[in-house]
């Protein structure tokens, strides 16, 4: 790991290797490794994408849609991108990240003024982020393996999917659809989103249900704030909907990390995960049918 970071580093920004300085990990992410560098007393992050993370990300898609976010000064500056490792360096945010935070609800309407600053621009992402379409090709890569849902999991995903005339009669704008705030960082006055792997026009909604990635309770009292005012019904039964849905795409990608050894690499349980993931989405199904 060290040799290549030195070495692609070297490379990239035209440095001798020994003047590449490996910091440490930055800790957090389940999909990718992560690593603060120095060089010349400039600090940046490179990162190492975790074992077959090409299935769920299209690296020239995440190149493009970085490019196209630029003019919105919300990412960190990206200085080197190589769409066939997936290798990326940019410059390093000294912030914090709002996960770290002991109560994120404050910065809440920065979070807001950031999503805002995204949906409004007018700009169009490189493709939708199409998650019928991704759910079933995530499913598949389980499936692949021989490995066979259970039935729970077929009936959540009707039930939701009998959900799609309602959801799909909202317009779509570009969404980052990785919003957590574990992605977002605070340096001084100034908050990034990161990490724009997952880019793609899609219904806002599903950035604001993102913000509840960890917390759903965040997300519910996020959307007001989003919204500068009391949500409607329907405002509210598609954050639920978007939310249970998060949960049949990641209990489908926990799925797949246990079947390919990674529970067993990153000591964590990724059945276990994809067990909690559809309890979660079952949950989310159920409590969207009150705001019908």
């Amino acid at each position: 790991m060290e040799n290549i970071i030195k070495s692609v580093t070297a490379q990239a920004l035209g440095v001798y290797e020994d003047e590449v300085k490996i910091d440490y990990r930055l800790m957090g992410g389940m999909s990718n490794l992560m690593y603060v560098i120095e060089i010349r007393a400039e600090k940046y992050t490179f990162r190492i994408p975790g074992k077959n993370a090409e299935m769920f990300v299209n690296r020239e898609e995440e190149l493009a849609n970085i490019e196209i976010v630029d003019e919105l000064k919300l990412n960190n500056e990206m200085i080197y991108f190589d769409t066939q490792t997936g290798y990326k360096i940019s410059k390093f945010v000294e912030g914090t990240p709002l996960s770290e935070v002991e109560n994120p609800e404050p910065y809440l309407e920065e979070v807001a003024k950031v999503l805002h600053v995204l949906h409004e621009s007018g700009l169009n992402a490189h493709d939708d982020y199409r998650p019928y379409d991704r759910l079933t090709a995530y499913e598949k890569l389980v499936t692949d393996f021989s490995y066979q849902h259970e039935k729970k999991y077929f009936t959540l995903k009707e039930l939701f999917l009998s959900q799609r005339e309602f959801l799909d009669q909202f317009p779509k704008v570009i969404c980052h659809n990785d919003s957590q705030i574990s992605n977002m960082v605070v340096e001084g006055d100034q908050t990034y989103l990161l990490d724009w792997e997952f880019t793609g026009n899609n219904d806002p909604m599903y950035d604001v249900a993102c913000v509840g990635n960890k917390e759903f309770e965040l997300a519910l009292k996020f959307l007001p704030i989003y919204l500068g005012r009391e949500p409607e019904v329907q405002e509210f039964r598609r954050l639920y909907l978007w939310r249970a849905f998060q949960c049949l795409q990641w209990h489908n990608v926990a799925l797949y990390k246990d079947l390919i050894g990674l529970s067993q690499d990153l000591q964590l349980d990724f059945k276990l995960i994809a067990s909690a993931y559809l309890t979660k989405a079952e949950q989310f199904l159920t409590q969207a049918d009150q705001f019908k």
